[in-house]
């Protein structure tokens, strides 16, 4: 698939007060792209912060927060700060075209607009942004297992808090440490060590299960899951999944004292974020968790309980 075509079917928001504007470029755009709409700048950013669009076409000047505004605010998000602007404006000096761009627009246009015109920059910006999206996919994976690494999890984990924390709604963390890896290493080698984790990751994704949910490499043989808008409830039907993922693979770890077979410690924590309290406070209890479980004898979870005191430690494998 070329990058043309990779560039079709994106998501489209334009931000215009007059409909008959927004009607223009709808219906410029619709053949190629899904296209969203907001008539004022604040509902531009509550779409930008739920949608996700790949591209944003704004009018410069709209009574309250601008087109300017507008891109500020993008900019200032990190969930929204890659998303390209193109600004659609009746404003054509140079001095116009120039505010813009400082603004962190990567394209103008000016009104009355070409269909043919809006299409051609629309495909070009796309382009940039599915390649930049590719290279930037690269830094933020784990090369060996191929699932997030640690600087994707830190990313996603404050942008999942910061939006959880505006709708009320929980976010869970499961981490997770392979029992006596180093002795896995020591009896059957690094390359069977590196295929083990190749193996590990690939289970803890299909236990995971939803699409928005992550599962990173955290450090060594160390897996972070982050579940976000699942109670403490639902992380623990989670770590039951991927207990049982790891149990299917059957991978034999004769160097373990704790069961004849490859196993984990998992630490559960769910919060629901408030004022003052940083996403740093959800992976401290989960990872304290983590240590109460490898404590308890390993193959096991611990999990917050409802007064915030942990539960005894859960075995999840035989």
């Amino acid at each position: 698939m070329s990058w043309t075509e990779m560039a079709l079917n994106g998501r489209i928001l334009v931000v215009d007060d007059a409909m008959e504007n927004v009607q223009i470029l709808h219906a410029a755009l619709q053949d190629e792209q899904e296209v969203l709409f907001a008539l004022d700048g604040e509902r531009a950013l509550e779409l930008a912060r739920s949608q996700l669009p790949d591209l944003i076409l704004v009018d410069a000047m709209m009574p309250g927060m601008d087109g300017y505004a507008v891109c500020a605010a993008l900019r200032a998000a990190p969930e929204t700060r890659d998303i390209p602007v193109i600004f659609v404006t009746a404003l054509k000096t140079p001095e116009d075209e120039t505010r813009a761009l400082e603004a962190g627009a990567a394209d103008f246009i000016s009104k009355p607009v070409n269909a043919a015109v809006v299409r051609a920059r629309v495909r070009t910006q796309l382009t940039v942004k599915r390649q930049a999206d590719a290279l930037r996919a690269l830094t933020l994976t784990d090369p060996l297992t191929g699932v997030a690494n640690r600087r994707a999890f830190d990313e996603r984990l404050e942008a999942e808090w910061r939006r959880c924390a505006r709708a009320g709604l929980p976010v869970a963390l499961v981490l997770a440490d392979v029992d006596h890896f180093k002795a896995y290493n020591d009896h059957y080698g690094h390359q069977a060590g590196d295929a083990c984790l190749v193996q590990v990751a690939a289970a803890l994704r299909r236990g995971a299960g939803r699409t928005h949910d992550l599962v990173t490499r955290y450090g060594g043989e160390e897996f972070a899951i982050l579940l976000p808008q699942l109670d403490l409830h639902g992380a623990e039907g989670v770590a039951h999944r991927l207990a049982d993922e790891l149990a299917r693979l059957g991978i034999a770890h004769a160097a373990s004292s704790t069961a004849p077979q490859l196993t984990m410690s998992m630490g559960l924590a769910s919060l629901v974020p408030e004022d003052g309290q940083g996403s740093d406070t959800l992976v401290a209890r989960a990872d304290a968790l983590l240590y109460r479980a490898k404590a308890d004898g390993r193959n096991r979870y611990r999990v917050d309980a409802a007064a915030g005191a942990p539960t005894p430690g859960r075995k999840v494998q035989a």
